[in-house]
């Protein structure tokens, strides 16, 4: 052997010894990676799934209000919820292979690195979906070799732990398609006005070609740029065998109808009610260790879309032309739903809800539990006081208090509790508090879950203490419901962004905050205010909307220097108006302490005009009494004109006649002694013997 030949071989096996330690290494060195890889994908465990999703709002009917999100509108869907060509059409030119690689496509990678090093830069992407969810969830879009390597070990970390499914529902859900708009779901509704389960293969290939250049891609923006990218993914999904070219073609003949800006604008159904829908869904949730920052909530509430389209439409067509706020809400009899929320004049400008958070004085709309808590210390509706203007003293005599009525005008007569309250009088009121005691009020106040205040003034009669429109409402509201105590609610359900039921309304448990029978005595009473024949030195307040009324209505009025209340009930629906100035400002124009009774009166008759007139069916333990309004007593054809049909406890009821004016000194005065004639005469059983006298 020759010498040459000898070192060659030397040469070559020492090569070969080589190469083969450097390939023992290297394979060494992967088994290794891979391992610790794995060691480190099970250390660090399951990536968090969790992302932003909003929060969706229905009506009581199931129809769409609105969403709640936070900087990422996305509605979480599950791939069952996905129209089978939008994932098809994704898969087809983000990731054909997706079902078959392990999280990454060595050849697009390879491919990839050759681009980046002939541009001496990051240029070219090889991201398959698991990749790019990765990005979605915990990285941003920069294109760094360091980003690339966090995002790769972010993708096997979710596929060592989740699968192909889950990986995939993920991506369509938190993938960016543009307009604020993160996953299909959201993509969808905003480009098309429909869920992503409804898209057809032309929509489902036009939202698939977005992603990869939202703002280039979006046919909002350049039509023919996203009808392009649609065409070749439809082209994509031939050749992979997705579709036929019969279907491609249908696709590709389809027209579009893009419908953004319907879906914006039913964002703005009561906004006001959808805020307080999430602060009690935030209750709720707390109540049972849930975080309601998760979003992705379904929340069911009580809205009525006809009685929310007849609240807005009262409030715009009765408040002036000024700065003068306004609240408005319903409520069922039945079980407290909330049915309306109105809670300012323009959501858009100011978010400030005057319903739920604006603690105002309610003014004369206090009386009705003043008068109630009258009502179980032995009152009824003809117990008469003396109202002439009256100097009352409190503090053990150290202060004095003259209250006044509103046209600083007083009776000169004694008149009725009934009577006193549809005008209303303060004297009266005032009278009732020091006869039955603040504790008593105060004890009815808690009942009804009203401000039960300390104080000890004289003037809380006349509804100088605090309280929102909406627990005032829901006061007058256990009214209507024969004294049964009422809970307001916004809320019929609550699903989590699976499809759970994490919460359902179930009735509480009923109370009787008062007796059937004082409710319905009181109900009745509130209805005087719509009856002229109660009106005096100041007429009843509700008599100006009489006109307009056609069903039956019980309902109480208050003013203060800046605030207008209209309170009040049918038999089935309770609603209460608020309007005032939010600064140191006065009613001071008819007009605006005119607009919560118009307002009250519109929205009633509105949300009634398609129903028969109810009327208010009294408990067992009451009777109706027609009495002379003047005299309490009951009336006959002796009795003056004012006779009225008055609802009682039965032991109530008076047991005299006014026929006995006959012997009272005004019997004597010539109207007297002429209506007293006249019905002794109807008396006579001879016709021709009346004629005697002239009749």
């Amino acid at each position: 052997m020759k010498r040459s030949e000898y070192f060659k071989g030397k040469t070559r096996r020492k090569w070969t010894k080589s190469v083969f330690l450097i390939a023992v290494v290297a394979v060494s060195a992967l088994v290794v990676s891979l391992i610790s890889l794995r060691v480190y994908a099970q250390i660090a465990g399951a990536p968090p799934l969790t992302v932003p999703k909003a929060s969706i709002f229905l009506d009581s009917q199931n129809n769409q209000i609105g969403d709640r999100y936070t900087e990422e509108r996305r509605y979480w869907v599950t791939l069952d919820e996905l129209s089978p060509y939008l994932i098809d059409a994704t898969i087809a030119v983000e990731d054909k292979d997706f079902y078959e690689h392990n999280g990454f496509d060595y050849s697009r990678i390879a491919g990839a690195i050759l681009a980046d090093i002939k541009a001496g830069g990051k240029v070219q992407g090889a991201s398959t979906l698991t990749q790019q969810y990765a990005r979605n969830l915990f990285l941003t879009h920069e294109k760094t070799w360091t980003r690339k390597i966090n995002e790769a070990l972010y993708a096997y970390r979710l596929e060592v732990f989740y699968g192909k499914d889950e990986i995939l529902e993920g991506y369509l859900n938190t993938v960016y398609y543009g307009h604020g708009m993160y996953g299909a779901e959201a993509a969808s509704r905003y480009f098309f006005g429909k869920s992503a389960s409804d898209l057809t293969l032309a929509e489902a290939a036009m939202l698939a070609g977005i992603p990869k250049g939202p703002t280039y891609y979006s046919p909002l923006a350049d039509e023919k740029k996203a009808t392009d990218r649609q065409q070749l993914i439809l082209s994509l999904m031939e050749d992979q065998g997705k579709i036929s070219v019969e279907e491609k073609n249908r696709a590709l003949a389809e027209q579009l109808v893009y419908k953004s800006d319907e879906w914006i604008a039913s964002k703005s159904i009561a906004p006001y009610f959808q805020q307080v829908v999430w602060a009690e869904a935030s209750e709720i949730l707390e109540s049972k260790n849930i975080n309601i920052s998760e979003g992705g909530w379904t929340i069911k509430t009580t809205l009525n879309q006809a009685h929310q389209q007849a609240a807005e439409k009262a409030v715009a067509d009765n408040m002036p032309e000024n700065d003068l706020d306004v609240g408005l809400v319903s409520m069922d009899s039945e079980n407290g739903f909330v049915t309306a929320l109105v809670g300012g004049r323009d959501y858009s400008t100011d978010s400030y809800n005057h319903v739920t958070l604006a603690n105002r004085q309610p003014g004369s709309t206090i009386k009705p539990f003043l008068y109630t808590a009258a009502l179980e210390n032995g009152y009824t509706p003809m117990t008469f006081k003396d109202v002439s203007e009256t100097t009352f003293t409190y503090d053990n005599g150290r202060q004095t208090y003259t209250p006044k009525n509103v046209n600083g005008k007083f009776a000169t007569h004694e008149m009725s509790l009934a009577q006193a309250l549809a005008i209303p009088d303060n004297i009266y009121a005032v009278k009732t508090l020091q006869d039955i005691g603040y504790t008593n009020f105060r004890n009815i106040l808690e009942r009804f879950k009203l401000n039960a205040t300390k104080s000890e003034l004289p003037s809380i009669a006349l509804g100088t203490i605090e309280t929102t429109l909406y627990d005032l409402t829901n006061a007058y509201n256990i009214l209507s419901a024969g004294g049964a105590s009422r809970t307001p609610t916004t809320i019929l359900s609550i699903e989590d962004a699976k499809g759970q039921i994490v919460y359902e309304f179930e009735p509480p448990k009923t109370e009787q905050v008062v007796t059937e029978e004082d409710a319905y005595v009181m109900t009745q009473m509130l209805t005087g205010i719509f009856d002229d024949v109660f009106s005096d030195y100041s007429p009843a307040t509700g008599v100006s909307i009489r006109p307009k009324m056609t069903h039956s209505y019980a309902a109480k009025s208050g003013t203060t220097n800046s605030d207008q209340w209209m309170v009040g009930y049918s038999p089935s629906l309770t609603a209460g108006v608020w309007n005032g100035y939010k600064k140191d400002k006065t009613l001071s124009t008819q007009v605006d302490m005119a607009a919560s009774k118009q307002i009250w009166i519109d929205f009633m008759e509105h949300v009634h005009s398609d129903t028969l007139n109810e009327e208010f069916t009294p408990p067992p333990g009451v009777q109706g009494v027609v009495v002379d309004i003047t005299s309490g007593k009951i009336a006959n054809d002796a009795c003056p004109s004012d006779q009225r049909l008055v609802y009682m406890k039965k032991e109530d009821i008076p047991t005299e006649s006014c026929s006995s004016y006959w012997f009272d000194s005004d019997w004597f005065n010539s109207d007297s002694w002429n209506n007293s004639w006249d019905s002794l005469l109807d008396l006579l059983p001879f016709e021709s013997f009346g004629n005697l006298f002239g009749r």
